[in-house]
């Protein structure tokens, strides 16, 4: 069993930064999906980032929306992930939710894949 919790959401101006930070506790896995997804009201979960944690190499994936802009990283802990997100947009606003799974999924982008979900952070980017 994994629980995640988010922390790090807020409101900035377009242009602006922030850091999101999902922190996992239970047992320490070798193998672990983390990513983060966002949803905005009215449209569908997606996702913005993940981690691919097999033994001591990680794998990083992004959605072309975000990529050069997000960054996701695992906790030196190795018991969590950040999301470094830079030069925010106005449609970068949602909520915004760190999720788990270990197993190896078929993509890393499906949402109803992840077994384990964090309780969600806001995110609010204005003009």
């Amino acid at each position: 069993q994994v629980q995640l919790v988010e922390s790090g959401g807020g409101s900035v101006q377009a242009g602006g930064s922030l850091r999101l930070s999902c922190r996992a506790s239970g047992p320490t896995y070798s193998r672990m999906y983390m990513g983060w997804f966002r949803q905005a009201p009215g449209k569908e979960r997606e996702g913005v980032a993940a981690i691919y944690i097999d033994g001591s190499v990680p794998h990083y994936y992004y959605p072309d929306s975000v990529k050069g802009r997000f960054t996701i990283s695992q906790d030196n802990a190795k018991n969590g992930a950040y999301l470094q997100m830079n030069n925010l947009k106005p449609e970068d606003t949602a909520m915004y939710y760190c999720a788990a799974d270990l197993r190896v999924l078929p993509r890393w982008d499906r949402w109803h894949d992840y077994a384990y979900w964090g309780q969600g952070t806001q995110v609010t980017v204005s003009t």
